[in-house]
This record gives C-alpha cells, structure tokens and sequence, in this order.
C-alpha cells in the first residue's frame, strides 16, 4: 500500500485543467479559424443542435446567426467574447486557447440590465460608505449572498503558507456558519489556485452531477488533451466533489479575490441544495468582488505607505545618532528606542568582529552567537527573516520567549557582522474548520476529511508576522549602514595612508638627524680628552668643567644611538625563527653584569618556553628589561630579581620581576612613551627611549606588554607574544 505522502502528492498533482470532461449544465465546441470548423465537442452537443455534430464543419442550425460574430470577435483584441440568446434561453461565450476557440453555451435566464444596474450602484455606494477593510468584506459578502440567493457566502483569505481563514460571512441559517475558522492549505492545492488565479469565476451548480466527456479525447491535429483552464463549464476534481458533499453543499461558486496581481483570497459561496447562477449575475459577482480587491489594495497601500514614513523618519533618527557618536555602533545601540521602533522589535543585537552590543529584550550572549554562527553557515544572504525560528534552527525552543521571530541584516561586506531583531513568542489558540492534521484513507486512497466541525490548536513558537514595511526599513537601514561603514573604512585607509608617509618622513628625519650627530659628540670627548693629556697642570675647577663635558657629549652621544636604533626599527625587516629564549636571557645577564661587578643579586630564573620571533631584537627587549631591573634595585644591599615564562597553543608570556624603586600605577600610562621617566635622572642614568623601544619591537611582533609596580615595592614586565607567526603579517 502506498506510502499516505504519495498519494497526498498524487492529487496535489492532480491535472485539473485537462478533466476531458465538461459539467452538464452547458455545452462545449472547440472551433478552428476561420471556418469555425468543429474539432472537438461535449457528448451532448447533439442534443443542443438537434442533429448530429459534424466534426470538421461549422455548428449549424441554433448557433448560425452567431458564427459571423464570433469571427469577428476572434480578428479583435478583446480577450473573451459573451452574448445572449434571449429568444433561445441561453448564455454563448468564447475565449482563445492556442489557434482554437473554446465556445461554451450555458442554458440559463438572462437578467434584465434595468434590474441588475442599480443593484450595482447601490453596493458601490455601500463600499464607499465603509470605514475599513473588515466592514467591506462583510458589505460584500452580504451582497453577493443577496444577489446570487446561495445560502452562505464567505471571504476567504489566504495566509502565506496558503492556509484559508474565513475573515467575512453571510448566511441565511441553512448551513452551519465557518466564520473565523481556519482552513489548511492542502484544502486547496496550489494547481488548483493557480486555476484560481488564471479563471476568477467557477461555478459548480450540482455536486453530484455526472461529467460529460468531450469528443474526441484528444485534439485530431496535435494529439493533446484539451486544454480546459478558462472553461466556466470545466468539469472539477472527484476529490473536490467530494469535499464538497462532505461539507453538506450542494452547490458552490468562487470568484477570485486578487489583489496587485497575486491571488489574496476568494469569496465562496454555498447552498446546500442545487443552484444554478447565470453568467451575468457571476460576471456582476465578479464586477463586485474585484470592488473590493481595490479597496483592499489601497487600504493596504495606504497602511504600507503610513508606516513607511513612519519608519522611515526612525531611520533618519538613528542615522543622525550614528553620525554625531565618536563610534556609529555607540550610537545606534545608544538610541536604543529608536533602534527597536525601527521594526517594531522587542530586543536587539549588534554582533561584530570586536563587539557585542544589546538593546532591550534579547537572549544570552552565547545563544545570540549561536545564531549568527547559523546565519553564517547559510551563505550570504543580506537580510534573513522569520516569525518562527524555530522551524529553521533546531534548538532555538529554549530561547523563544524572547526571540521567537527574527530579523537579521549582515552588516559587513567583509566579516560575519549582524543586526538582529527580536520578536517574543506570542501562544494564540487557532480554530479550525476540522482537525487539519487528519487523514482519511478508504480503496487505496486519501479522501477529503467528513469534519468541519471547530477544532482548537494552540500555536506556540511564534511571533507576530513582520509586515512588509517593516522588512523594508530593515533594508534600508542595513543599506544606510554599510554605507556609514565603507566610509569610514575609505576614510580610515585614507587616514592610513597619510600617517604611513608621516611616519616614514619622521623616520628618515629622526635618522638623519641622529646619524648628523654622532660625529659632533664624539668630536667633542675627543678633543676633550685631548685637551686633559695636553694641560697636565689644570686646576679642578677646570678640570671639573672639562670632565663635565666629556660625560655630557657621551650622554648625549649614547641618547643619539638610542634614537638612531628607535628610528632605524621601523625599517628593520622581522625574520621568524623559534628563539631559545633561555640561550638569550643568558647572554644578555653575563653582558649586564659587566658593568655591575659586585653587585649582590638573587637571580630566580626559570626555564623557559622558545618563542617565535626575530632573535636579534627580542635579545633588545632582554638586555633593556634586565638591565632596567639591575638599575632599579641598585639601592637593595640584595636585590632579588625574577625572570619567567609559560607557554600556551596561541601565545607565549614572559616576566622580568624585581624589588627595586617601582613606581605609581597612577603614571604607568608615561612608562613606554619616548623620553618618558619616572625617577629623577640624578638618581637613575638612562635617555628614556629603553621602554619605548621595547614595547614597539613586542608589537612589530603581533604582541603586548604589560608593567605594574608599586612605589619602593618593586615592578613587574609581561610581554606576551603569538605562538605561530600570524597569517598575513607584512614585513617592513
């Protein structure tokens, strides 16, 4: 037995525009230009004619006086040809179909236009009379139920996953009323509401009526079956007839109800005994419900348009909050009311390559994550929506109570930065005309369920629909952003580009004039040395003066190879290498402690991870911090200073700690600027540049420093650098 699913697909496959068979309430020709040969005809055709049908000749006899018009409406433009026979009691229509024409007659009263005219007028003052969309659909139903003499009439409108909801009725009592009841969308398939959109009008005047098949089957010329889709007579699925006496009808009419060109709903109309409505009186239906397919597209246009401006005027807010703030991100989370009103949103989130910023009501940080982590694995859509996420990410039950619908626009063109709307869940109970989820199988197929009773659903994990407006200020907010980004992107480059040339004009400065003067200071202690050989006999005054010089021009002298190295760093290539750091502190204490004999020091040295580097300046960054950590603690009769360091996958960490003078925290932001000192320089020698050149040799490795000190305490340096040479590194 096949699987409940297949046959579910079967009928919604079902090829309803070609039953090969018509209703028998009218007859069927299908005619070939110009001489209106007879290719195909309906059984009883010949019953209508009074003679048999000559196929390959014109229909003679009732139908000779409409031949020639016929043929002329066919040389016109007019998409569909309609005329009565009054002396003959019937209703003849025409329409095209590929090089045929499909004539239909219908045996039916024609109603005369002096009756019918001002009933029109009188509803079209009725709509106009009306204050919203609820009191016309209702206006209209009660006329259609007024004009036509079915005994329920309803409005019917689709939702976006097709489901029916029943939004207007009128009825006289003799059918059960399915007002507010909720239908499901396999009720209608989507064949069937594409023939629903494509032939706004069907009627079907007995449910139980036995089809009248065409003759022959297939069109002789091209071997097709005939194509029955703009048919008034076109014979309808068995499975909807049964629906039908299912659901206690006897008879049935639809008229569409489209509105800016895509099928919005239908107005269907019931009677629980046959009953039969001529072809005026439906195009009069039709006349009436496209009336209020107008009103209904311009009161939805002037709602869409309304809350448009009304949107739009919370984007021009935000965008002047994110313009004025140092950072646009500060500034659109700052205006966080706005922010929300934006879309109508209960919480928001901003999640970027280095930040996370929230407004109102949203869920955890690591849940927010979690769906951006899933925005990302579905590719590169700009902008994702829902009412209910829960249908799309597995797992997002636990958070719906906040964030049940969604609105996500990417931020970034770039990097996987994200919006994100919050809607919370809102549990409504749904009324529908009978269990949707049931299924009747009977001979090997699915049948139309038999009950139409109410049947109540609770709807949890869903939010309120974000309305089309609301979607588009999404847009265009994301638009405006991305826009506010790249231009501060193409401004930052901009900004870059000029301190590169700046600082590479400073350091071709700072070098030429470092380089200018190495030779005037050492001139300088040259020929003071010379001048204390030569006068043998000088006094200590002048002596004193001349000494004084001789250790001024080699302080300065030793500042200048300090600027010259700051300056040439900048222009030094890095060459990555593992560095045994031990090797390095090693040598960098037996070259310290040259100039330091005597010294009583407690050395704590641990042993020490490699790191991944350039050996010559990490050596650098040793010698100044160790040698820092010997003058500092000159004033210890011992002096215990630490040197240590630990590894990780992502980065090595090491520390030179010591006891020695330490220094305010308050002024720990001054230690590693040029020229920057925090003792006295008649207490502690040295030009100030050591820590600055530190720091820039541990950042032109991807890397970081830290100190903390305190007054006669001691410090403490950290550097911590990357354990693999960083992807994209440039070398300069």
């Amino acid at each position: 037995m096949d699987h409940p699913a297949t046959d579910l697909e079967a009928c919604a496959q079902e090829p309803i525009h070609i039953p090969g068979a018509i209703q028998p309430h009218g007859v069927l020709f299908v005619l070939r230009p110009p001489h209106m040969a007879v290719v195909q005809a309906s059984q009883n055709a010949e019953r209508f004619l009074g003679q048999p049908v000559q196929y390959g000749e014109p229909p003679r006899r009732r139908l000779d006086p409409i031949l020639p018009k016929i043929a002329a409406w066919h040389g016109s433009s007019e998409p569909t040809f309609q005329m009565p026979l009054t002396n003959e009691q019937v209703t003849v229509s025409a329409h095209r179909s590929g090089r045929s024409i499909i004539l239909e007659i219908e045996e039916a009263s024609y109603p005369p236009l002096d009756d019918l005219l001002p009933k029109l007028r009188s509803f079209g003052q009725i709509l106009a009379g009306q204050s919203d969309i609820a009191g016309s659909m209702a206006a209209c139903a009660r006329f259609i139920a007024q004009l036509t003499g079915f005994d329920r009439v309803l409005v019917y409108r689709f939702d976006k996953d097709w489901n029916g909801h029943v939004v207007a009725e009128h009825g006289n009592g003799k059918l059960p009323s399915y007002l507010d009841l909720r239908f499901p969308a396999k009720d209608i398939p989507a064949q069937a509401r594409a023939l629903y959109a494509a032939n706004p009008i069907r009627i079907i005047p007995n449910a139980s009526y036995q089809p009248v098949p065409i003759e022959p089957s297939v069109d002789p010329e091209h071997g097709k079956p005939l194509d029955l889709s703009n048919a008034q007579l076109r014979s309808v699925s068995p499975v909807h007839l049964e629906y039908m006496r299912n659901m206690g009808t006897a008879a049935s009419m639809s008229v569409s109800i489209m509105v800016n060109g895509t099928l919005w709903g239908l107005v269907s109309c019931h009677s629980a005994n046959p009953h039969m409505v001529s072809a005026p009186i439906r195009d009069a239906c039709d006349f009436v419900v496209q009336s209020l397919a107008i009103r209904i597209a311009a009161q939805a246009h002037s709602d869409d348009s309304a809350r448009r401006v009304e949107l739009g005027r919370v984007t021009a807010q935000l965008l002047a909050s994110m313009t004025t703030e140092a950072s646009w991100l500060e500034g659109l989370v700052g205006d966080g009311e706005a922010l929300l009103a934006q879309v109508g949103a209960s919480g928001a989130a901003i999640v970027a390559e280095d930040a996370y910023l929230t407004t109102g009501s949203v869920p955890r940080e690591e849940e927010v994550r979690e769906l951006v982590e899933w925005l990302r694995a579905q590719g590169e859509a700009e902008l994702f929506s829902t009412a209910s996420l829960a249908q799309h990410l597995p797992g997002s039950e636990r958070f719906a109570d906040v964030a049940a619908g969604v609105i996500a626009a990417r931020i970034s063109e770039l990097h996987s930065s994200w919006l994100i709307w919050f809607r919370p869940e809102v549990v409504r109970t749904v009324q529908w005309g009978g269990d949707p989820h049931k299924e009747v199988r009977e001979e090997g197929r699915i049948h139309p369920r038999k009950s139409f009773d109410a049947w109540r659903e609770q709807v949890r994990l869903t939010a309120l629909e974000w309305t089309g407006a609301e979607l588009a200020a999404a847009r265009d907010l994301r638009t405006a952003i991305v826009g506010i980004v790249l231009r501060k992107a193409e401004e930052l480059a901009s900004l870059s580009a000029e301190l590169q040339r700046s600082n590479k004009e400073l350091e071709a400065f700072s070098y030429s004039v470092s380089h200018d003067l190495r030779a005037p200071f050492r001139h300088i202690v040259g020929f003071a040395q010379l001048l204390r050989e030569r006068e043998s006999d000088m006094d200590p005054k002048s002596l004193h003066y001349l000494n004084t010089i001789s250790e001024s021009a080699l302080a300065a002298g030793r500042l200048v190879d300090d600027l010259l190295n700051f300056s040439q760093l900048g222009r030094t290539s890095i060459t990555y290498k593992n560095v045994d750091m031990n090797k390095l502190v090693a040598e960098v204490l037996r070259s310290v402690m040259l100039t330091n004999e005597g010294r009583n020091i407690d050395w704590k040295i641990a042993d020490l991870p490699p790191a991944w580097g350039d050996a010559t300046l990490l050596r650098q960054v040793w010698f100044n911090l160790i040698e820092n950590a010997v003058k500092y603690t000159r004033p210890r009769e011992t002096a215990h200073i630490t040197v240590s360091g630990n590894g990780s996958d992502s980065a090595t960490t090491y520390t030179v700690s010591d006891d020695g003078v330490g220094f305010d925290m308050t002024y720990s932001g001054k230690l590693f600027g040029v020229f920057q000192r925090l003792q006295r320089q008649e207490d502690f020698e040295g030009t100030g540049i050591g820590l600055a050149l530190v720091r820039r040799i541990i950042e032109r490795h991807n890397g970081t420093i830290t100190a903390t000190g305190e007054v006669d305490k001691g410090a403490s340096f950290t550097f911590e650098l990357p354990t693999v040479q960083p992807k994209g590194h440039a070398f300069a």
